[in-house]
């Protein structure tokens, strides 16, 4: 991998607690006992805008996300400041901020192993935090209090209505993100994250263990622990 693909927006100021604590969907409060936490950053509609991984730091927060999407999140993050106490700096990130000390690309590959999702730029705003596990993984609070989507993720939530999930895969041949499952009717689902021919793709819990396929290659379906 020629470039970390990774960068850091670190927020700071008086209000940086509760504006962070009023947008994200898990709760900081956690950060008192915990090095890290997961939290999705969600749309009006409930869908991911990003995931990030947040730590504290000496002056605030902070939030570790896919390079390609960082300047767009610090920008849209901006307009929502409005009067609060808070400040923002982008800040190009390291393996070792991400607890990286190996090889990067073999890092990727265990949190794909592990069902751990990545959203990246093509991905952004197409799922819901359900749909990504979220909630399986730690990721999303149903007592915190609001954030943008809340409703929506809390109304999924309880009412288990949650078909769609990411669901672990071994591929016959190398697939990429954004290709389609097919259960040799018709598409089902699509690639999520894809690294040779292992992959996540978001399909019918349902459908998980039936033939599946992408662009003809056949899927073995591989059960994720926490699920």
């Amino acid at each position: 991998m020629d470039a970390f693909p990774y960068s850091k927006i670190l927020v700071s100021g008086a209000d940086a607690f509760d504006f962070l604590q009023a947008q994200l969907s898990n709760d900081l409060r956690l950060l008192e006992e915990r090095p890290e936490i997961l939290a999705a950053w969600c749309n009006p509609k409930g869908r991911v805008i990003c995931i990030l991984r947040i730590r504290r730091s000496d002056g605030g927060y902070v939030l570790l996300l896919p390079a390609e999407l960082a300047e767009a999140v610090l920008r849209r993050l901006t307009l929502f400041r409005f009067r609060s106490k808070v400040t923002f700096e982008h800040a190009p990130a390291w393996p070792g901020d991400l607890g990286i000390e190996g090889d990067t690309d073999a890092w990727l590959l265990g949190n794909l192993w592990a069902g751990r999702p990545e959203v990246w730029q093509a991905q952004s705003e197409e799922f819901t935090p359900h749909m990504l596990n979220l909630d399986l993984l730690g990721a999303v609070s149903f007592d915190k209090g609001c954030y943008p989507g809340q409703e929506i993720v809390a109304r999924t939530h309880y009412r288990g209505a949650t078909k769609r999930r990411t669901h672990r895969f071994r591929a016959a041949r190398p697939v990429s993100p954004g290709d389609k499952v097919s259960d040799g009717e018709r598409d089902v689902g699509e690639v999520l994250n894809a690294i040779g021919t292992d992959l996540l793709a978001v399909i019918p819990s349902e459908k998980a263990d039936e033939a599946l396929s992408v662009a003809g290659a056949g899927l073995e379906h591989i059960p994720l622990e926490y699920a």
